[in-house]
């Protein structure tokens, strides 16, 4: 259920702030007599916060300084979270996404987790997607449709957010796409250089040129169906993706070393794609296509599943309750908005509008 919570004394974009954050985690804002916690404070140079229960003894009183009154906002919010749920806050995490900047132009962005301060990580003015953080959130992967010698192949890029440089992990002949990065280290991703796009592995670190002959790689799938959409297990011992038996979309795991597949049972939902594994291990996340895109989660395991809203492309919070998704607004490639799912209660909240439609969101951890 949602926890009803009051906010009083705040003003502006701190209490906007608030009340978006709040409500994206599990809470409800409700008045002060329906209230089990009251949040109560100003912003005037700094946001100061005291949190009640409904006893209205004090759970906290603070104050918070530096940054931006925004930041502040969120860094109170998180402690609010924090104290009620005993789990730690996304109001100041970060996102990757593409957006669309033009025909035929999707360039890669960051953000923080609300859809604010956007920059630009690509200007290349072609086609990116599939973006990926990788360990320690300073490197990003992405696919790009950038020319190379005169060919234009879709190819895995590795930027670096310090110094701006990128590295080719994978330009190989046909299909280059999907790099996920293991708890370890190791890359996952789709590759179709041994004929079906196939999912493989390389090392930490691993770029094109100094593997020219793909030695490094190892091949964890040799289906002539296509495979799509690695994500790594938390442990990193496995990889579930999606494929096709029979026709027929499924989601499979995968020891991430190679052997059997094993189906992931989904019942109650048909065509699942985009699987993303929960931080703590236990639930599965993915795209099912039954009358229009929508989120659904099952567990880890496999078994019945939970469609939850309209969507597609989750991914994960590190709280183990939160997903960033795609939501169509409309018809064509311009109607596509983030969005952010409580997983527990299904509350939705819209990101803001971008300057260009938005897709493909990866939570930093």
């Amino acid at each position: 259920k949602l926890v009803p919570i009051a906010i009083r004394g705040f003003a502006g974009e701190v209490a906007a702030v608030l009340r978006f954050d709040l409500e994206v985690q599990g809470f409800k804002i409700v008045p002060e007599a329906n209230a089990k916690y009251l949040l109560t404070g100003k912003n005037s140079g700094s946001v100061e916060g005291a949190l009640q229960d409904a006893n209205q003894a004090f759970v906290f009183n603070k104050s918070f300084n530096g940054g931006t009154p925004r930041m502040q906002a969120h860094t109170l919010s998180d402690a609010v979270v924090g104290a009620v749920q005993g789990i730690s806050g996304i109001a100041r995490t970060k996102i990757l996404f593409t957006m669309n900047t033009g025909r035929r132009s999707w360039e890669v962005f960051t953000a923080d987790y609300d859809g604010h301060n956007p920059v630009a990580l690509t200007k290349d003015k072609v086609l990116c997607g599939a973006p990926s953080w990788g360990r320690g959130n300073r490197k990003v992967f992405y696919t790009s449709y950038l020319t190379f010698n005169g060919i234009i192949n879709p190819t895995i890029l590795r930027h670096n957010l310090d110094d701006g440089s990128r590295r080719i992990v994978a330009r190989y002949r046909g299909l280059n796409t999907g790099a996920v990065v293991g708890p370890g280290g190791r890359i996952a991703m789709v590759l179709s250089k041994g004929g079906s796009p196939d999912i493989y592995v390389a090392p930490a670190g691993y770029d094109f040129e100094s593997d020219l002959g793909g030695k490094m790689l190892f091949r964890v799938t040799a289906t002539a169906e296509g495979e799509s959409s690695p994500a790594w297990s938390p442990d990193g011992q496995w990889l579930c993706f999606a494929t096709r038996t029979g026709g027929r979309r499924r989601l499979v795991k995968t020891r991430s070393n190679g052997g059997a597949m094993f189906r992931l049972k989904t019942s109650g939902v048909i065509n699942p794609s985009d699987p993303t594994w929960s931080p703590d291990g236990k639930q599965i996340a993915f795209t099912s296509h039954m009358g229009g895109f929508n989120i659904c989660v099952v567990p880890a395991q496999g078994g019945e599943a939970i469609p939850l809203a309209r969507g597609e492309d989750p991914c994960w919070a590190g709280n183990n309750r939160t997903l960033i998704f795609t939501l169509r607004t409309g018809k064509g490639v311009n109607k596509r908005r983030l969005a952010l799912l409580d997983v527990p209660t299904k509350q939705v909240k819209l990101l803001p509008v971008f300057a260009g439609a938005a897709s493909q969101a990866a939570w930093a951890r």
